[in-house]
């Protein structure tokens, strides 16, 4: 059965949701981390989520490959800047990054809107 990216967000998202109910300091700082590290400067978002996204795939991470897609699809990511960062990421983590660098294009198939 093939995961669906869409699903494990979803469903992190749920758990995170308890997280913050529970541990909601931690998770405080953990997103204010986030928002500090991803805000424009002298990268863009968009530059930064890309980073974040091979992270995510040399990481091996199906939930941050989910949720790094989302965040650049909303972002304008063309497909082209999305393919050019999973080469590098092959480049730099060889075969295992490149069966998750597939993920990752499953994942913006299933997740971009789809054209006309």
């Amino acid at each position: 059965m093939s995961k669906s990216f869409v699903q494990i967000t979803t469903v992190v998202s749920r758990a995170l949701g308890t997280l913050r109910k529970e541990i909601p300091d931690t998770m405080q700082g953990f997103g204010a981390m986030a928002k500090g590290a991803l805000q424009d400067g002298a990268m863009t978002e968009l530059q930064k989520e890309l980073i974040a996204l091979a992270i995510a795939v040399t990481q091996r991470c199906d939930a941050c490959v989910g949720f790094h897609v989302k965040a650049l699809i909303r972002l304008g990511v063309t497909r082209e800047q999305l393919m050019e960062t999973l080469g590098v990421c092959t480049y730099m983590g060889g075969g295992p990054a490149l069966m998750y660098a597939a993920e990752a294009v499953r994942a913006y198939e299933e997740m971009a809107p789809k054209s006309e």
